[in-house]
């Protein structure tokens, strides 16, 4: 039985998908002019995606995130959804979303078959979130939040990304937000992209300092659970939640790597910070190009790199992470 399985002997069942490269907050981090467009659209068609997700199963995938920019601004986002999770082979399907009209849509979520939903939200203080998003809506995100529990996901996540001198003083008030809830926060680290080195050099902080910080209080690693993303998750028997970190700088974090990414428009790419993307779009036009789309992605993935190479100042063709999904 043939696998997703690179040259290093590391074997891929995640797929990362976006849905659009269009957004509607505006990140310091990511998009802080805003979503521009530049020419035609010209995403994946609903079709697309599912011969897509229908191909690569047989291999081994059993897992798919939908992720954008902001992937519920499509319309036809519960059509693709419900699709997916339809598709044998998959057992868990999961969303990546900045919380826009969570609070009224998180059921219709959770009833087309998304299982897990991880939700952005870089500040709990009201000024702080609107400075980096672009927008004062940490009220209705916090009630989108109130409503992806009432809708019983299976497992609730939260990304916060770190920021020196913005979000970093705020770590006393989210260990309280997460005592008593069963929500997993996850700190990730601020990544240099194309676009975004003077920002980076301003405002990148190590995760290791959180992590040395959630030792001394006596916060212990949990073990990873099949499927699991790059996330380093801390547990504390004094606390329901759970904190997760995302340390692209550390040492032998591409070891454990089993995602693969598909961008917006078709292309595969085999590292968030590989030199480009390479198209499979051609090969999503027709039922009958299975086989071959199947044999191009494992030849592709024989080519993919041991690790990324971050610490070497290369962020390869990423200008910034809406473009991909992060």
């Amino acid at each position: 039985m043939m696998h997703l399985e690179d040259g290093f002997g590391r074997r891929f069942s995640y797929l990362r998908l976006s849905l659009t490269e269009v957004c509607n907050f505006r990140c310091q981090y990511c998009l802080p002019n805003g979503y521009r467009k530049n020419g035609r659209h010209d995403f994946l068609e609903k079709d697309e995606v599912l011969r897509l997700i229908a191909a690569l199963t047989p291999l081994g995938l059993w897992k798919t995130r939908l992720t954008g920019g902001e992937p519920t601004l499509r319309p036809d986002f519960l059509s693709i959804a419900e699709g997916i999770a339809a598709t044998p082979g998959i057992k868990r399907l999961a969303l990546t979303t900045n919380g826009y009209r969570l609070r009224e849509n998180a059921q219709s979520y959770r009833d087309v078959g998304i299982s897990h939903i991880n939700i952005s939200i870089d500040s709990l203080k009201a000024d702080t979130f609107k400075d980096i998003t672009g927008h004062d809506r940490l009220n209705e995100v916090l009630d989108g939040i109130a409503a992806a529990q009432s809708a019983k996901f299976q497992r609730i996540k939260l990304n916060t990304v770190l920021l020196k001198n913005w979000n970093d003083g705020e770590f006393k008030t989210i260990l309280d937000f997460i005592k008593h809830q069963d929500i997993s926060l996850r700190f990730i680290e601020l990544m240099r992209t194309g676009d975004n080195q003077d920002f980076f050099k301003r405002h990148h902080l190590s995760g290791a300092v959180v992590e040395e910080q959630l030792q001394s209080m006596g916060w212990t690693l949990a073990p990873r659970s099949p499927g699991a993303g790059p996330a380093k998750e801390y547990i504390h028997e004094d606390y329901q939640g759970r904190i997760g970190l995302i340390m692209p700088y550390s040492k032998d974090f591409c070891d454990s790597c089993n995602r693969l990414r598909v961008t917006s428009k078709g292309e595969l790419r085999l590292c968030l910070f590989g030199e480009g993307g390479l198209t499979l779009r051609d090969l999503l036009q027709d039922d009958d190009d299975k086989d071959r789309l199947q044999q191009r992605v494992l030849k592709l993935l024989g080519g993919k790199a041991e690790s990324h190479a971050l610490h070497q100042g290369v962020t390869g063709a990423t200008r910034h992470l809406a473009s991909i999904g992060g």
